[in-house]
């Protein structure tokens, strides 16, 4: 009996000395929710059609190159609707050539109709690219904030598979534009051929095309910002993008202006060495976010590292070599909800839930002292051991605590002391038998276990849904449910029992020595 307490003994008190390890201090340890600190909430739609389009044009890229290689004249690819492209007039003599070598596109279908292939992209395929970009935007999203240096951002699908619909909240913003601008950008980068431009007008730009951008071309305005303004006509498909960068960052040009530095990935080099190389002395043109930043004259082959110049700011180069870096989103994102809370609500938000929780506290003590005498110093002992072990877990899983995580908390201690409350019955149920103190003590605990069991797993089971289901506070709320109700079931059953086990045990050693 003797060892079976001190290990007991020991447990919980290494349980305790772990938990106070883990949250102290405070202040650094437990760290405050958007609804608590203060920041934004954004929710976001990724607009996924991007994300497909961009993988049409790379199939574009390819076919034409392997067109190419092949010596099969054709005259446009043209994109069209969503996931769709056509090869216009090939030539005829090769559709044996040109079968073969479209059979290895597994992801699209194709028809041949005289000297003309038209294709569309797989169902399936299209889903996977949407999907993807979903989680790519995630991916990229987090990288942002990582790069802007905010702390305990929470950033998150808002459902299912198949929503396209993100959650970014970030406590503590003190600039919330500035963010917003850094989180929205899509910095989709693209080095295009430059058919004909810049004009004022649409009408000058395509005169000699018959008022008409032909199918495999598009038109696109400068940014008057940075270029001289006015209208491009230039090649629809990107040769290269910003997916092929792999650094930027902030720079200078030969006049000691602002200017951004990259460095393409191994294969995208040659693809662009390629491009430079056969097209020697005609204009490229750089595109941000489907506009225009500059046109420069491709003077000699380039391969791997380049350099964006224009009329930047330094703060500007700053915020787009940050976002190039951090990578381009695949596809635009649209804002749906936006909310800001700011840090004085929170502050007062801390002050009303602490308020709270003491109040619930101590109105909860007073009552089991009051009720159940020297047991309820018992349930206080646990209790108050039980708001420590809380405190301690959310600390090592680096949760952040929301106004609901409060309500959770004050929940977690009703819940802790309505099982001491069903123990205690238990026992004075057995003791109105005229059992022994021991003798009830023991069957109570024992017959309360399953009741408490039962209610506490039931409870944990619906906190998880929340948690797998919830967000933002949802998700506070179940995190501290589970954690203190998993934390009351050890504290009301295991460190009550062993409370009762030592009193008794001095009891019989006062005795003793009595006799």
């Amino acid at each position: 009996m003797k060892k079976n307490l001190l290990w007991r003994a020991i447990l919980v008190g290494f349980v305790i000395i772990l938990a106070v390890i883990l949250f102290y201090p405070p202040k650094d340890k437990i760290h405050y929710g958007l609804d608590l600190k203060g920041g934004m909430h954004l929710v976001l739609q990724v607009v996924t059609d991007d994300a497909v389009k961009s993988e049409t044009n790379r199939i574009i890229n390819i076919i034409r190159d392997e067109l190419k290689e092949k010596n099969i004249e054709y005259e446009t690819i043209p994109p069209g609707e969503i996931g769709e492209f056509s090869i216009q007039n090939f030539d005829p003599d090769k559709e044996g050539e040109l079968k073969e070598l479209l059979d290895d596109f597994k992801d699209w279908n194709y028809s041949i109709t005289g000297n003309s292939a038209s294709f569309s992209i797989e169902s399936g395929a299209a889903m996977y690219y949407r999907e993807q970009s979903v989680k790519q935007a995630i991916e990229t999203l987090w990288n942002r904030v990582d790069e802007i240096g905010l702390t305990e951002p929470t950033i998150q699908r808002q459902g299912g598979y198949g929503t396209d619909r993100i959650i970014v909240e970030l406590p503590g913003v003190e600039n919330p534009e500035w963010v917003k601008k850094i989180i929205k950008t899509t910095a989709f980068l693209e080095w295009r051929l430059v058919k004909a431009g810049p004009a004022s007008d649409m009408e000058t730009l395509l005169k000699d095309f018959e008022g008409k951008a032909p199918d495999d071309m598009e038109v696109m305005r400068g940014d008057p910002k940075r270029t001289q303004g006015g209208y491009y006509l230039l090649d629809r498909v990107a040769h290269v993008t910003g997916n092929d960068l792999r650094d930027a960052r902030p720079s200078t040009d030969r006049w000691n202006k602002p200017a951004v530095a990259f460095r393409f990935s191994p294969e995208a080099g040659k693809r662009f060495y390629k491009l430079t190389s056969e097209n020697l002395n005609k204009p490229l043109a750089i595109i941000l976010d489907q506009k225009v930043q500059e046109v420069a004259t491709i003077e000699s082959r380039i391969s791997d590292t380049g350099i964006i110049t224009g009329t930047f700011t330094a703060e500007e180069v700053e915020d787009i070599a940050l976002v190039l870096k951090a990578g381009a989103l695949p596809a635009a994102i649209k804002y749906l909800e936006e909310r800001t809370i700011g840090p004085s609500l929170g502050a007062d938000s801390i002050r009303r839930g602490l308020f709270s929780i003491g109040a619930a506290l101590i109105l909860i003590l007073l009552f089991m002292v009051f009720y159940y005498r020297l047991s309820g110093i018992n349930a206080v002992i646990a209790l108050l051991l039980n708001i420590i072990i809380l405190l301690g877990t959310l600390s090592y899983f680096k949760a952040s605590l929301t106004l609901p995580g409060m309500a959770g908390i004050i929940l977690t201690i009703g819940m802790a002391v309505d099982a001491n409350v069903l123990v205690f019955e238990r026992i004075r149920e057995e003791l109105a038998t005229g059992k022994s103190i021991l003798s009830s003590i023991s069957a109570g605990f024992s017959r309360a276990f399953k009741t408490i069991l039962d209610a506490n797993v039931t409870t944990i089971i619906a906190a998880i849904f929340l948690f797998q289901f919830g967000t933002g506070p949802i998700k506070g709320f179940a995190i501290t449910l589970i954690i203190g109700i998993t934390a009351s079931m050890f504290t009301a059953v295991f460190v009550s029992r062993l409370i009762f086990d030592l009193t008794l045990s001095k009891r019989k050693k006062r005795e003793k020595l009595s006799i």
